[in-house]
């Protein structure tokens, strides 16, 4: 009979060769024995064995002035991460387990130019009376949650290049048409790490969004909880966030992201746009 999860061991070496991969592809430079030692707390030995045994196995390669980089092995792997992950797939085996928000309607969304493109939704009954949300349906990114989590990922001047002849008509009284306003929300989406569109898209309709990451740390598609304005108050609000939240990082991590890693690159993006 098996062990429970949670009384089988770790193997220290496998984890330890895990710890060096991860360190070795996260750094800017390339590294010695020594800095891996040093910088891991791992005595200069394990260090030595442990990189003896990836280099033969391709996953790292020694450099000529003997530092070390990521091998070839590596790469087999992500292709076939790449082919084994579907960002549709992945969402349609945690939709139905988010039962706790009745009232919501979830969506996914990819990025194609300035709109984005639905690729699956689940409409709840409440919110359906006001909009309905379809696979193949196009929306202006610039109003939809999932559509201002894509372009909180991109530069201010990669925005405007986005929009060369300006925002498109509003769909609603609320619409941003301002790109100057544009901007200011994508910073405060950075800041918070969720996107709102509040009544921009339908009236009555208030939808919280987040990305979702590839291996990258590059946003692939976008996830959104829509509810009834009227029906929203602080603790509702609160919770759709941290509902929607919680599956976009499942799904970002089912894909591979390194989110404390995008956590930076979204400050750096905040700190640079502060300066245009």
């Amino acid at each position: 009979m098996d062990q429970p999860e949670s009384k089988v061991k770790f193997a220290p070496a496998l984890e330890r060769g895990a710890r060096i991969l991860d360190h070795v592809a996260r750094s800017k430079g390339f590294l010695s024995l020594s800095d891996l030692s040093r910088e891991l707390k791992i005595a200069r030995s394990t260090v030595h064995t442990l990189c003896h045994t990836l280099v033969q196995l391709e996953l790292l390669l020694r450099r000529n002035d003997q530092t070390f980089q990521l091998g070839p092995h590596v790469m087999r792997w992500s292709n076939a991460f790449t082919q084994q992950s579907d960002v549709a797939a992945e969402f349609a085996t945690i939709w139905d387990q988010e039962t706790e928000l009745p009232g919501a309607t979830i969506t996914l969304t990819v990025l194609e130019g300035s709109e984005v493109v639905y690729i699956a939704a689940r409409n709840s009954a409440v919110s359906h009376s006001l909009i309905e949300f379809r696979a193949g349906m196009r929306l202006p990114a610039a109003f939809t949650a999932t559509g201002k989590a894509f372009l909180s990922h991109f530069s201010d001047f990669e925005v405007r290049k986005l929009f060369p002849e300006g925002l498109p008509a509003g769909l609603t009284p609320k619409s941003v048409q301002d790109m100057e306003r544009l901007l200011d929300e994508l910073r405060e989406i950075r800041k918070a790490g969720y996107s709102c569109d509040d009544e921009q898209v339908a009236e009555g309709i208030i939808c919280f969004g987040a990305s979702v990451l590839d291996s990258r740390n590059r946003p692939i598609a976008g996830v959104a909880v829509s509810h009834p304005a009227e029906m929203l108050n602080n603790v509702e609000r609160s919770r759709i966030i941290a509902n929607v939240q919680r599956i976009a990082t499942r799904l970002s991590h089912r894909m591979g992201a390194d989110l404390s890693m995008a956590r930076l690159v979204h400050q750096r993006k905040n700190d640079e746009s502060a300066k245009e």
